[in-house]
């Protein structure tokens, strides 16, 4: 183990003097002495392989979820737009393409699904190096001092949006505000604290590794305690318990975006079984009619749909649409919580022939879509002209060869090839085309 008398400085003259004659007795008892933590398992050869698996999953999860948010289109302001003043850090954003049909699927299932795989690493890698943490002199120096911030923010960044991802996923919305602009700003503040710390620390836990694998020694090791307990478990042990840990998370919780048997066994994911019942309509959702307060006197025979654009505002009956020229389209649905459905045969009107009777017969643009639904962030939402224009978007009528059901959005429906669930608009009421 070496000589432990490097791993236990004296404690600082200062606090031994303010404590008093039992200063010393108290601080080598106190989180920041060395000999406080026993663990065996730490060290920086165990703490390096934690820091590359992050390294490599978070900037997955950080560049997926940039492809997220550039799928809601939020720069179609006011609509789409949860998050106000974003400036520069909107410089990404650009016209979300509409295929392939399942981009969306696949780029938020994999930012959903790798976020809760990783949770298991993350508290591991923050007990990997808790000793630091409690060090003592807080900071040596101001680039010490620069240091110890970046990795409050980084802890305080991480936590924060791990767990306003994982209560999204579950609808539960007990944090103050709105996720959309609370999770966009944390996840810039956090990826700009792990960038600074990747930088510094990213050559060091490569070289660590390489010098001599998992279990070799490294000199003057800062996470090695010097006085280690008995060993239960090597490192190596730890390690696997860590990764059957995000195993277990992966197989309870990426059913959510297939069908079969890995959907039943996604155990950890609610949208995993709720399913409306079987036959054509039988696939999950979000929200139900009754939960946005519709009724059938909302969605009944009164109904109709206003369309707008340069030839005035036009109403259609339901009975009128599913009289016009109907076109089909294999789409799947995928929302923001990862969950997702299989291709869907959907029916309906295409919107470039509603765009062509609001008056825009040769190049539609944009559409702004509102909702019977009453409340909620997107009963109106936005979509662009290359949206609007490809064929495979439908104002949809009927699914899977029989009328939507309510839950569904009965009467009518968006559905666009590679768009973000929120902006496939259930319960249409008027359709507003034109430069947004």
């Amino acid at each position: 183990m070496g000589d432990s008398r490097r791993h236990s400085p004296a404690p600082p003259a200062f606090l031994s003097r303010l404590l008093g004659g039992r200063g010393t007795t108290l601080l080598a008892r106190s989180p920041s002495a060395p000999g406080f933590w026993r663990s065996p398992v730490r060290g920086v050869r165990f703490t390096a392989v934690l820091g590359l698996v992050l390294l490599a999953g978070i900037t997955v999860l950080f560049v997926t979820g940039l492809l997220s948010y550039a799928a809601y289109n939020p720069d179609l302001n006011p609509v789409n737009d949860k998050t106000p003043d974003k400036g520069l850090l909107g410089f990404y954003l650009f016209a979300w393409p509409t295929g392939p049909r399942w981009l969306y699927r696949l780029t938020q299932g994999l930012h959903v699904t790798l976020g809760i795989v990783l949770v298991p690493v993350l508290p591991a890698k923050l007990w990997s190096v808790v000793p630091k943490l409690f060090a003592l002199p807080p900071a040596r120096s101001a680039g010490h001092a620069l240091e110890r911030i970046s990795l409050l923010l980084l802890v305080g960044g991480a936590l924060f949006e791990f767990v306003t991802g994982l209560l999204n996923i579950q609808l539960e919305y007990v944090f103050p505000g709105s996720f959309y602009p609370l999770h966009f700003y944390g996840a810039w503040v956090f990826f700009a604290a792990f960038l600074a710390h990747a930088v510094l620390r990213a050559p060091q836990a490569v070289r660590v590794l390489r010098s001599g694998g998992l279990s070799g020694k490294v000199p003057d090791d800062p996470l090695e305690s010097p006085a280690p307990s008995p060993p239960t478990l090597s490192r190596r042990g730890a390690l696997a318990m860590v990764g059957a840990g995000s195993l277990v998370l992966l197989i309870t919780s990426a059913g959510r975006s297939f069908d079969g048997p890995l959907r039943r066994i996604a155990a950890l994911t609610p949208h995993g079984a709720a399913e409306p019942g079987s036959g054509p309509n039988g696939f999950q959702i979000n929200k139900t009619a009754a939960a946005v307060g519709l009724t059938t006197a909302d969605t009944g025979e009164g109904w109709w749909l206003t369309v707008s654009g340069p030839a005035g505002d036009l109403r259609f009956t339901r009975e009128q649409l599913m009289a016009m020229d109907l076109h089909s389209a294999a789409l799947p649905i995928a929302c923001v919580e990862g969950w997702s459905t299989s291709d869907q045969w959907w029916r309906g009107v295409r919107l470039t022939d509603l765009a062509a009777r609001a008056g825009y017969p040769d190049r539609p643009p944009g559409v702004l879509v509102e909702s019977l639904q009453r409340s909620g962030p997107f009963r109106r939402a936005a979509l662009r002209d290359n949206q609007v224009r490809d064929p495979r978007s439908l104002l949809a009528l009927q699914v899977n060869g029989e009328d939507l059901t309510p839950d569904h959005g009965y009467p009518a429906r968006i559905v666009v090839p590679a768009a973000p669930g929120v902006l496939n608009t259930k319960w249409v009421s008027r359709l507003t085309f034109g430069e947004l």
